[in-house]
């Protein structure tokens, strides 16, 4: 299990930005090749982008990298410039069906061979923003070994849609939805969509609220604001904790020792999916408070 609780996007263009990228205390970094950047600044943006990989990681986030998607014919040139040591992972945007997934990883084991890097290293990520990706998200989720999660853009998906984005996301429901839904069945983090009214804290929470009960494990964050309040509340809440702690207990103790499939904690039944799902719990926060062990130390 690994923690994506919030993954904060920096414009590659910006070199102060990126070299702020370390205060951050988001789960994931990833630096921008894509919207954020003009077509102009491109070619500058990867060089601020590659000179600054090992650097970004320096606060203890996992430090990744969206890229063009292969329409574009940039997706080359990007790969080409940043993938060296320091690299976690690559989004890919507008990811739009598997094929696309399995050229990308293609590419990325071609260039980890040419520059010794671990075959496998550099993991996909994938934004599912369109109608054709969110049709085609199952296949694109198990596309490839290397994906860790899939993240619903909805921005370019009620633009693809010709739908108006709101607070409240009823023109999402589906999509949203069905990309939680594609994530789970192939084993990967589902990463909800960016907020876009980012000083409206108060939504975003509301959002993130419902988002999480449709199965997001994390969050696209546009502004850093937003960063605390995610990593909150993707964190396991602290009742659950100690709810989960409770039930591991009993049920090894009076469950699996003694031979019995269910047992009884706080006059609820408790069997194996219970078990597992405390279990998981458990292991989420096991992780967060590694992490937080780190940074201090950093």
């Amino acid at each position: 299990m690994t923690i994506m609780r919030s993954i904060l996007y920096i414009p590659g263009n910006n070199p102060k930005m990126v070299a702020k990228a370390p205060e951050f205390p988001a789960d994931i970094v990833t630096l921008d090749l894509e919207d954020s950047v003009p077509p102009a600044e491109k070619e500058a943006a990867r060089k601020i982008v590659a000179e600054n990989l090992k650097y970004a990681a320096g606060g203890g986030a996992q430090v990744f990298v969206r890229i063009n998607n292969w329409e574009t014919e940039l997706t080359n040139d990007d790969l080409e410039a940043i993938v060296y040591e320091g690299l976690a992972g690559v989004t890919l945007a507008k990811t739009g069906c598997a094929a696309d997934v399995q050229r990308l990883d293609w590419k990325l084991e071609e260039l980890e061979r040419r520059r010794g890097l671990e075959v496998g290293s550099v993991k996909i990520s994938m934004l599912l923003e369109t109608a054709k990706g969110v049709i085609n998200a199952a296949e694109c989720c198990l596309a490839s070994k290397r994906n860790v999660n899939a993240i619903f853009g909805a921005v370019d998906y009620c633009r693809d849609m010709r739908v108006k984005l709101t607070n409240e996301s009823v023109e999402q429901q589906y999509a949203r939805s069905h990309v939680a839904v594609a994530c789970r069945a192939a084993g990967i983090v589902a990463i909800d969509a960016p907020f876009v009214d980012f000083k409206n804290i108060e939504a975003f929470e509301r959002n993130v609220a419902e988002g999480r009960q449709m199965g997001y494990e994390g969050r696209m964050i546009i502004h850093p604001g937003q960063v605390e309040p995610s990593n909150r509340m993707y964190s396991p809440d602290p009742a659950d904790v100690e709810w989960a702690r409770g039930v591991v207990k009993v049920f090894e103790e009076e469950g699996i020792a003694k031979g019995k499939a269910s047992v009884s904690y706080n006059n609820k039944m408790v069997d194996t999916p219970v078990y597992l799902n405390a279990k998981d719990i458990l292991a989420a926060q096991a992780e967060i408070d590694a992490k937080n062990a780190a940074s201090q130390k950093a």
